[in-house]
């Protein structure tokens, strides 16, 4: 049965366009008590849970800001959906033909920062659970939809859940592709400090999970780096003496298909320059985005090649530091990654901090949440793509019993953390029904049709 009706789609798409207009990203010069993110994200949360009191769930925000809920139905068991409200950045980001939070609807599509990850899937889930509602079906377990603001950064907000809260007892994330991601590469993000240096300084990059789209330099080095990014072939934008040079942004879990500005920089100022980090980004990590180059080969049959993004490169004349982001194999020991980081690190006189590190997922194909989920998305759609491992990281990873579940197609295509991020409404749609069929088999008493 078909629970989605117009007017589902409708309060959705009004809905999407209301949440993906606040800036909802990172901000920690604009915390204050309840606010730990900045304002942007606290607001995302409080409109978003407001949404989910008009729509008859029952609500709940964290006193200190970091997460809300809101849930629907009775019972000891609990099914999760996790979603997440923050967004990357889209300042500086080159290529938006629009205002990034300013959402529009053009040829089809709602363009605004979040639509695809991850406002856009959280509003599917949300009505297509009204819908449900709206249907009258009988919930035989509670279904709670779990709101985090600092997935795109460091997950305090999921951790804090995790401290206070409730553990779900099966669940999914709508933030990554159909059909399921049964495993997710370890994440694991570090930095390297070593010399500053005397002739070069700078700053680049954003995001540690987005390969950086442009990285500008600015000094004395600037005609004869111009000369060398025109010799490699290069994009850049030069201006007196500052030059931007130009990339392409990906999510790092896809880095080899970006185009990594801050190396392409470094390795154009490494042809007129010694310093350390020019040399240890631009010559050595080149535009290898797997890491071989820097730390040697890490790859298994289950999830293949690891990933490496340079996200950030700081040099000053007191000291160097480059932000690396990588996602390794599922079978790869984090220890061994480690010792390998450390020691090639040190061969350059840099040292190893780790930032950020998340273990990898994993949830056997054969166990009943994988096979409910899988055999709703084939019934619905008729694509029996086989489920597969991902090098993303989703909140599916922060729980027990839960996988990452939609809500990209695989020909929808990828806006995430890119200019123009968009998503198609008749995407939407079909996601929402998708949802709403499996948030049924999973939570609901069967209905008789009539």
């Amino acid at each position: 049965m078909t629970f989605i009706k117009k007017e589902h789609q409708e309060q959705a798409v009004a809905a999407l366009l209301e949440i993906a207009a606040i800036p909802s990203v990172l901000d920690e010069t604009d915390t204050a008590p309840g606010q730990p993110f900045g304002r942007g994200c606290l607001e995302a949360l409080t409109t978003t849970l407001a949404l989910c009191e008009t729509l008859g769930l029952r609500t709940f925000q964290d006193p200190e800001g970091y997460y809300g809920y809101a849930e629907i139905g009775e019972g000891s068991e609990l099914f999760g959906i996790l979603c997440h409200l923050d967004v990357v950045p889209a300042v500086g980001q080159d290529g938006w033909l629009t205002e990034p939070f300013t959402p529009e609807i053009k040829n089809g599509a709602i363009i605004a920062r979040g639509t695809q990850d991850d406002k856009g899937p959280t509003i599917a889930a949300l009505f297509a659970v009204k819908a449900l509602m709206d249907a009258g079906v009988t919930f035989n377990q509670r279904v709670r939809f779990i709101f985090g603001t600092d997935e795109e950064n460091l997950w305090r907000c999921i951790n804090r859940y995790n401290e206070k809260e409730e553990m779900i007892t099966a669940g999914f994330a709508p933030d990554s592709k159909f059909p399921l991601i049964f495993a997710e590469k370890g994440l694991l993000q570090v930095y390297l400090t070593g010399p500053g240096s005397d002739t070069v300084q700078l700053s680049a990059g954003g995001a540690m999970n987005v390969v950086p789209d442009h990285a500008e330099y600015q000094g004395i080095l600037a005609e004869k780096t111009a000369q060398e990014l025109t010799r490699l072939g290069y994009s850049f934008e030069q201006k007196e003496d500052q030059l931007t040079v130009l990339g392409k942004s990906v999510h790092s879990k896809e880095a080899p298909k970006g185009t990594n500005a801050i190396v392409r920089l470094a390795k154009a100022l490494a042809a007129v320059d010694t310093s350390t980090a020019i040399k240890l980004v631009g010559d050595v990590i080149g535009e290898d985005a797997t890491g071989t180059s820097f730390v040697g080969k890490f790859s298994d049959d289950v999830s293949g090649m690891m990933t490496m993004n340079v996200a950030t490169l700081e040099i000053t004349e007191a000291q160097s530091k480059i932000g690396l982001d990588l996602r390794y194999p599922v079978t790869l020991e984090k220890d061994v990654l480690v010792a390998a980081l450390t020691k090639t690190a040190a061969e350059y006189g840099f040292t190893y901090t780790e930032h950020d590190y998340l273990a990898p997922l994993y949830v056997p194909l054969d166990s009943p949440l994988i096979q409910t989920l899988l055999a709703t998305y084939r019934e619905l759609t008729g694509d029996m793509t086989e489920p597969f491992v991902n090098g993303g990281a989703t909140f599916a990873r922060a729980m027990n019993n839960c996988v990452a579940f939609g809500a990209m197609f695989s020909d929808t295509p990828d806006y995430v953390h890119q200019a123009n991020e968009q998503w198609a409404l008749s995407s939407l749609y079909k996601v929402m029904e998708i949802y709403s069929e499996t948030v049924y088999r999973m939570c609901c008493e069967p209905q008789v049709e009539k």
